[in-house]
């Protein structure tokens, strides 16, 4: 059976690479959909309260954006690595296509900083809450324009045929990495056979800016198809959707303050604050202690749409007041569940530490991406946090698919009980991970059961988090 799935996958890889120019038109569709859905929906007036999915174009363009698009090409991740962004991703389309035609310059030294998927999911993420990204077509043509706009400068500017945009700016391309290294499935490197090729040599443009010879994971890769078979050495193939967290990847400090402190800690706040009525308790006591001050302009309203939500026409605009409340909730969450997270797995890999530093196979030319000393550990164990803070992600994103599927009339008493399930299914699966990459450490079982409880009651805020948004608000 294995054998069978295997030549299958193969196959499947080899229509790919044969198919190239079939999968660019159908990524040229994919932009031209996205453009409409993205810049005509801007120069509608707003949706009133009578409008549906059914008779307006913005109430289309926002479901299909933050109602299917976004929940799904996350789900798609872990199934089927990034196909997302080699197939049909718009942002990756363009950038590659600029920089066909671009000045191909060499990429700067700032711009292989490993920070940047962090930095960028958390200014995108907040911003996207201070403008209400997810009800307002002009705040959509702001942050997905904005950032198709700077995708396509960069593809210009830098490298030739590459997708620099998306190897090192993109603002999920951290999370998809992360997500990706669940995919049951990826293009392994025969390196014997890559050392001595039995067929002839074709260049391959691997425009993601993939290290083929070293590529171990699916994290980086972008199921474009392109390398298969190169050498004779590159085969898509099947594997445990394990594999890579306990196996290969290490992680770095960088993935460890995504996982933890974006996904699980911003995140977490971008989608709870409205929810909250603890939100609403900062924010009177705030605007009391304001006004017994006599400091009013922070109450004022009169901010642009694209700095805070500005919309009186529909009497939705926030304050200066409004804007710092939710950039202090989501620091809030921030330290009390990525840092309560973070401190756990510390405490774990204290109790059943691993020697010695650790580079991950491959990242010897990425020193961003080595993890030192005491930290090696921390890191590694916090790729077993992976499923639950992805499951994370999509449950905030698909609370945007309830409310537009109530708007328009459906029921949905199903979804709390789908959603705890399939929190509770990401909590074990973490759990699991956790066990196995803590049984690779050499200590005693009475260390290791210790450092798995430890780093499960990381999670306790995290699950409490959507036990409150889900049940008790």
């Amino acid at each position: 059976m294995a054998a069978v799935l295997g030549r299958a996958t193969a196959r499947f890889a080899d229509f790919l690479r044969d198919h190239a120019p079939l999968l660019r038109k159908l990524q040229w569709g994919i932009v031209a959909v996205y453009a409409f859905l993205l810049i005509v929906p801007a120069c509608l007036p707003l949706p009133d309260n009578a409008a549906s999915v059914v008779n307006n174009l913005t109430i289309v363009a926002q479901f299909a954006f933050w109602g299917v698009w976004w929940p799904f090409v996350l789900v798609s991740m872990p199934i089927l690595g990034r196909a997302w962004c080699g197939w049909l991703c718009p942002e990756g389309m363009l950038t590659e296509w600029a920089s066909e035609r671009g000045q191909g310059k060499a990429i700067p030294k700032w711009m292989r900083w490993g920070g940047w998927p962090f930095v960028a999911f958390a200014l995108t993420t907040v911003y996207g809450q201070l403008v209400s990204v997810y009800q307002y077509p002009l705040a959509v043509l702001a942050v997905l324009g904005g950032s198709t706009v700077a995708a396509m400068l960069v593809g210009y500017r830098y490298g030739r045929s590459k997708r620099v945009w998306c190897k090192y700016l993109c603002p999920v391309n951290g999370v998809f990495n992360l997500l990706a290294k669940l995919a049951p499935w990826h293009f392994k490197v025969n390196e014997d056979t890559w050392r001595h090729p039995v067929i002839r040599i074709e260049p391959v443009n691997c425009a993601p800016l993939v290290p083929l010879r070293h590529m171990k994971g699916a994290g980086d890769c972008h199921v474009c198809g392109r390398c298969s078979d190169y050498r004779g050495a590159i085969q898509l193939t099947p594997r445990s959707p394990e594999e890579e967290i306990v196996h290969v990847a290490q992680g770095d400090n960088w993935q460890t303050a995504l996982i933890l402190f974006g996904l699980m800690g911003i995140a977490i706040g971008a989608f709870l604050w409205s929810a909250s009525p603890w939100y609403v308790t900062l924010k009177q006591w705030a605007a009391t202690w304001l006004v017994e001050n006599d400091i009013m302009w922070p109450l004022a309203d009169n901010a642009p749409w694209f700095i805070l939500t500005h919309y009186p026409e529909v009497n939705d605009s926030f304050s200066w007041l409004d804007g710092g409340a939710i950039l202090a909730f989501c620091a809030g969450s921030l330290v009390c569940v990525g840092g309560v997270a973070w401190l756990a797995l510390w405490l774990a890999d204290r109790i059943a530490p691993l020697t010695g530093a650790v580079v991950a196979p491959g990242d010897a030319e990425h020193p961003d991406h080595i993890a030192h000393g005491r930290l090696a550990g921390l890191n590694k164990l916090a790729q077993a946090y992976i499923p639950t803070a992805g499951v994370g992600v999509f449950l905030g994103l698909s609370a945007t698919t309830l409310t537009l599927l109530q708007h328009e009339g459906v029921r949905t008493g199903w979804a709390t009980p789908v959603r705890m399930t399939l929190l509770s299914l990401a909590v074990a699966w973490t759990l699991r991970l956790l066990w196995r990459v803590l049984h690779q450490r050499s200590h005693g079982p009475v260390r290791r059961i210790a450092a798995w409880i430890v780093a499960a009651a990381g999670l306790a805020p995290f699950c409490l988090a959507w036990y409150l948004f889900f049940i008790a608000w």
